[in-house]
């Protein structure tokens, strides 16, 4: 029988779709013809595969060659498919018996000698084969770490579509020659696209510990700016830093991913799967197991941030920070447009893109800092004479941040100007990271026991109505809260991200309920109005 069939995986978004590959030859003038939406990319595989077997020493069928990629509704894309194109074609030339192939998902990218070559998105392609009952992949050698991340899926790297051959028709295994040392491997290049993550700001995804180089000690001052940090990291909350120039907001924003806790297994998995759909995973780290953080330049256009682009949609700076921190400076100068595109992903953790050829969908739970400064110079401040813009342009300037965004934002902090008195008087530093990550630690742990019978993991996720009606605080602590929603100072939404952030204020005090104090001291970091309640890091309210 001249038909053979084996499997591969395409993606959408982080999602795959396992594809049968069915080679079929019959008697004819010698032709190769690929069906079942193919792209560009995965189009010229012909030509890939028909050079890449010939150079393995394997004679190319003279028939009429027919190879279909089912099911055919379904746009595949990519040269993922190379492998399992190869391999069914030989076993419909029965060079390799056809029946041990049925069960088998391939993935990878076959260069003109034979030699295999990883592809973008191992990771969720193999999680998308084990969810289909398929327990044996076979994948490039260099990726063959981050395809055994799935459990219960046995994993066959290879380095050439010789190995591969004669793995399958059970002969000595030929020795490829290894790279030398100090030079680079050839079959690597290329898995990192020029331009993956353009724009995102990632740089040295989240697999390295913490950089003890920035320590939350370094801070100068800004007491309740340090409060709000250790309160953000320990809910998940949102946050807003404006200030003047040099006052310590990038210094903030950069030490929050070290107090945040490890990954989980499923949020590393999680993680991990964008990062390498995106291109950006380091072959020699194929697990990332701390929260990444993604600093995109405020020229960052709105298909960057929440992605998109040309041809196939590809993950944007939320996604690439899914689990993380998302940290935009100088928020006022990005686009209005991009900026009011956060706003679906802040209230879903995830973010939809349409597209004709079908919807993608990508995680997006992250925890945005924003930092604006207070005018367009920087030294606007009712304490101080300094600024020399005039009140509209300082007008404009701060509502280029909408209301509708702002509202979804749980802390916001003025950070003040420090200065020579503040620098000279401080002769204890801080609390350090360490200390910091401990108490937010702790406080994840209560939260997590608390919330262990629902879906949700940190206050920040649990709905309002919920909040309402399961989680409440002690019977006349929202009062105060109440009376701001009466006057319109606070929303609806506000109200509930009021009580959110007073159980997180809670949690780090180790209070069963929110009090009158802490839901005081959640107040003033959500309207910026003291209450008369400590603002010290890690003190008890």
């Amino acid at each position: 029988m001249a038909f053979a069939r084996t499997c591969s995986v395409t993606l959408v978004g982080v999602e795959g779709v396992v594809v049968e590959v069915q080679a079929d030859l019959e008697p004819g003038v010698a032709a190769f013809t690929l069906v079942g939406l193919p792209d560009k990319s995965l189009t010229e595989s012909r030509d890939r595969v028909r050079a890449a077997v010939v150079n393995s020493g394997v004679q190319w069928p003279q028939k009429k060659l027919t190879v279909g990629l089912s099911p055919a509704s379904v746009p595949k894309s990519g040269s993922g498919f190379d492998i399992a194109v190869a391999v069914a074609i030989l076993g419909a030339a029965e060079r390799i018996d056809p029946r041990l192939l049925a069960d088998i998902v391939m993935i990878g990218e076959l260069g003109l000698d034979g030699r295999v070559r990883p592809v973008r998105g191992v990771l969720p392609a193999v999680l998308a084969a084990a969810d289909a009952g398929y327990d044996q992949v076979v994948v490039p050698e260099s990726a063959a770490a981050e395809a055994s991340l799935v459990p219960g899926v046995s994993v066959l790297g290879v380095r050439s579509l010789r190995q591969l051959i004669a793995v399958l028709a059970d002969e000595p295994v030929p020795e490829e020659e290894p790279v030398p040392p100090g030079r680079p491997d050839p079959l690597l290049s290329g898995l990192r696209a020029p331009g993956a993550g353009a724009g995102t700001g990632m740089h040295g995804v989240g697999t390295a510990p913490p950089d003890q180089g920035h320590d939350l000690a370094d801070v100068v001052g800004q007491e309740t700016a340090r409060r709000a940090v250790e309160i953000a990291a320990a809910g998940g909350h949102h946050l807003f830093l404006e200030g003047p120039p040099g006052a310590g907001k990038t210094m903030l924003a950069e030490r929050l991913p070290a107090i945040l806790p490890r990954l989980t297994r499923q949020e590393s998995l999680e993680v991990t799967a964008v990062h390498s759909v995106a291109g950006l995973l380091p072959p020699d780290r194929p697990l990332i197991d701390t929260a990444p953080y993604c600093a995109p330049h405020h020229s960052a256009t709105m298909q960057s941030l929440v992605g998109g682009g040309p041809g196939i949609a590809r993950p944007g700076a939320v996604s690439l920070s899914h689990r993380g921190v998302l940290f935009l400076d100088e928020t006022p100068e990005f686009s209005g447009k991009a900026l009011d595109a956060l706003r679906q992903p802040l209230e879903n953790g995830h973010v939809v893109i349409a597209r004709s050829a079908g919807v993608v969908r990508f995680p997006a739970r992250f925890l945005m800092v924003l930092a604006a400064n207070p005018c367009p110079c920087g030294r606007f401040s009712p304490r101080q004479t300094l600024c020399e813009c005039p009140s509209s342009v300082i007008r404009r300037y701060q509502a280029r941040l909408s209301g509708p965004l702002l509202d979804r934002v749980d802390l916001r902090v003025e950070v003040d100007r420090v200065t020579r008195a503040g620098l000279a008087a401080r002769t204890v530093p801080g609390d350090s990271t360490a200390t910091v990550a401990d108490r937010v630690r702790s406080a994840r742990e209560r939260a997590a026991a608390r919330l262990a019978d629902s879906p949700w993991r940190t206050n920040s996720e649990v709905p309002g109505r919920e909040l309402r009606s399961r989680w409440y605080a002690v019977p006349g602590a929202m009062d105060a809260a109440e009376r701001d929603l009466d006057r319109g100072t606070l929303t609806a939404r506000g109200l509930d991200r009021v009580l959110r952030v007073a159980w997180t204020v809670a949690d780090l005090a180790g209070h069963d309920r929110p009090g009158a104090a802490d839901v005081a001291q959640a107040l003033h970091l959500r309207t910026g109005v003291p209450r008369g309640t400590p603002m010290t890091a890690g003190a008890p309210v």
